[in-house]
């Protein structure tokens, strides 16, 4: 459940950080407050006044506070938050954060074509695989690419190399770990997690898995021992079935009804020739064992690219039902696009104007769990909506958004009654046809009703 007070969520998410001095923890929660009541605000905004502002920016200089101590508390609690039972899902992808060529910033690397400067998140977004919920960050890495060397190194040689870029992936999921007892873990990838390495590293923790396929000529193995391509295995085998698919207009294309065929079937994943440092102390004495899944559309409109996911997991898929259960976990990857978007635009993290790497690191760390509440703050009616607001809510809070929106005074009002009245600050109309309100909207709704709470804590202090 989401702490919505905002001082009582901050010292539970930072209050054990270990900075090297107790002053620095009890800075970095009382950043963490004014950064959460307007995330998307420079830090002189968010602080306000300049004994404040001076402060965050000693915080930000000290060698001991770092990107990994300030978002360590936070990613432990996510992973310990597991009851036994749970299905998690652990979302994982790389964004940049871009902070622009013409900036004045020293330590940044290169990004995107190699013209702009900064750096690279890694993260692993914990979801509930049942109803979508986020939970938290299981795990995250901050790295910087490298400039290309002058000279390019063989294409085996790259993929050798023990410090190559790709390598994350394998790390990251080491750096989250097994999951507790009765608790199913599964890392959802895309096509960058396509690598024998990460198969290896998850299958190792004990962790299961569901990834998108990069390349379809792969050599595979069936069941028997016979060698064949991902691309012609899927087309010998028959349909399981057939569903429908409402496809969103893009671009230039029309909306349209596609029509998948799906297909499963069992592989095996031999060890590839070129051998990584990891891969030659942990080779395994056997081929992968996996399961492919393919959904592929089979009429599309002329001009129009198929639709087609072929994904790998460890999980047994000897029906529909279970092909179906894979599908629809890979259908809740774009939550971590949405939780970027949150970093980037409701956060405003590459938009901050400090002038080293290491104090946009450590910055960057605070908003990246700043960015998690945004996102939590939209699921959290789900979760217990009849629940009476002032259980989780001051009721000061509860007392003035009933003002702002001009709604009879109402000391029973629900969580979801409360947190839609919240959106409604927010510019959601609330209609039917409107649907429930998200994460941007409910940030611009609860930054007004800090406004105004802080507008009635200082008439108390005047009157």
């Amino acid at each position: 459940m989401v702490i919505l007070e905002t001082r009582e969520w901050a010292q539970a998410t930072f209050g054990e950080c270990e900075l090297g001095d107790v002053r620095r923890t009890k800075r970095l929660v009382k950043l963490a407050v004014q950064a959460a009541a307007r995330p998307d605000g420079s830090t002189p905004e968010q602080t306000e006044s300049w004994g404040d502002c001076k402060a965050a920016y000693r915080l930000f200089d000290q060698d001991e506070v770092t990107f990994d101590e300030i978002i360590r508390p936070h990613c432990q609690q996510t992973r310990a938050s597991c009851r036994p039972g749970d299905v998690k899902l652990l979302i994982n992808d790389t964004t940049e954060v871009d902070f622009g060529y013409s900036r004045r910033v020293t330590g940044l690397g290169p990004t995107g074509n190699g013209f702009g400067r900064g750096f690279f998140l890694h993260s692993a977004l914990m979801v509930d695989a049942a109803d979508g919920r986020v939970d938290g960050l299981a795990g995250q890495k901050l790295f910087h690419r490298k400039p290309k060397p002058n000279r390019r190194a063989a294409k085996n040689t790259r993929r050798r190399a023990a410090d190559r870029e790709s390598v994350v992936w394998g790390e990251l999921v080491d750096h989250v770990g097994p999951a507790p007892a009765d608790v199913k873990w599964v890392h959802v990838d895309d096509r960058g997690a396509v690598d024998f390495e990460v198969f290896c590293r998850i299958q190792a923790q004990g962790n299961s898995c569901v990834i998108r396929a990069a390349r379809l000529n792969r050599w595979l193995l069936t069941p028997d021992g016979r060698r064949v391509r991902l691309d012609a295995l899927l087309n010998e085998l028959p349909s399981c079935e057939t569903r429908s698919l409402e496809v969103s207009a893009k671009g230039d294309q029309p909306a349209r009804t596609a029509l998948l065929e799906l297909r499963f079937a069992e592989v095996r994943m031999p060890l590839p020739q070129v051998v990584t440092p990891w891969l030659r102390d942990h080779r395994p004495e056997e081929p992968l064992r996996l399961w492919v899944v393919e959904l592929r559309e089979t009429e599309p409109p002329t001009g129009v690219t198929p639709l087609r996911w072929v994904l790998y997991t460890f999980e047994p898929v000897t029906t529909v039902a279970n092909a179906s259960t894979v599908i629809a976990w890979y259908e809740r990857r774009p939550t971590i696009e949405d939780y970027h978007k949150a970093l980037k635009t409701g956060c405003g993290v590459e938009r901050r104007s400090y002038e080293t790497a290491e104090r946009l690191e450590r910055v960057t760390g605070l908003l990246s769990v700043v960015a998690v509440r945004l996102m939590q703050l939209k699921t959290a009616a789900r979760e217990t909506p009849n629940r009476p607001a002032v259980d989780v809510a001051p009721a000061q809070w509860v007392m003035l958004v009933q003002i702002a929106r001009k709604k009879p005074a109402n000391p029973k009002m629900t969580l979801r009654e409360f947190l839609r009245a919240i959106a409604g600050l927010g510019g959601h109309l609330g209609r039917k046809c409107d649907g429930d309100p998200g994460w941007i909207t409910l940030w611009r709704g609860f930054e007004k009703l800090m406004l105004l709470a802080r507008g009635a804590d200082a008439q108390k202090r005047c009157g």
